[in-house]
């Protein structure tokens, strides 16, 4: 199912839900791993971005069981946090960041997927008129409440960014 078409059931809802879960599981796990290997390299990690990391390990987090609540609704089963957080230590923990500005900006564009993938999911749900499960008006503002979050953390990213 692509993000372009318009959602017309709980399954397909429940799909993309799934996948804004995965998406935040990467998120949450890369910040704190990000935010681990700069600990392990430097004395100290500047404060601004020891905090960026690790609010977004938080917001990602939040995210995550917001969008496994809403699957919860929907009878589907979500991915299991543990699971996806070991493919990304696996894939990330061997690597190390190049520098605090690659860690930076991976964390912007992390920011900047979550935004447009529940842009394009607003969308689709609103594109259609669909019933689900789940209360059209209450999934539909958690959806907006989770982009906002998104394009502020993207914002703050890159007021860190600028002030180096």
């Amino acid at each position: 199912m692509s993000v372009s078409e318009s959602v017309a059931s709980d399954q397909q809802l429940a799909r993309l839900l799934q996948i804004g879960v995965v998406l935040e599981e990467l998120v949450e796990a890369r910040a704190y791993e990000h935010y681990r290997s700069l600990a392990e390299e430097t004395d100290s990690v500047e404060e601004a971005v020891e905090e960026l990391l690790l609010e977004a390990r938080e917001e990602s987090g939040e995210h995550r069981e917001r969008l496994e609540s809403l699957i919860d609704e929907l009878q589907a089963e979500s991915i299991p946090h543990g699971e996806i957080e070991r493919l990304v230590r696996e894939k990330y923990g061997l690597s190390k960041p190049e520098s605090i500005e690659a860690v930076l900006h991976d964390q912007r564009t992390s920011e900047e997927t979550a935004y447009n993938y529940y842009d394009g999911v607003i969308a689709a749900i609103e594109s259609g008129d669909a019933e689900f499960g789940i209360e059209r008006d209450r999934l539909l503002s958690t959806l907006r409440e989770i982009r906002a979050e998104e394009a502020e953390g993207a914002e703050e990213v890159t007021e860190v960014i600028e002030a180096r």
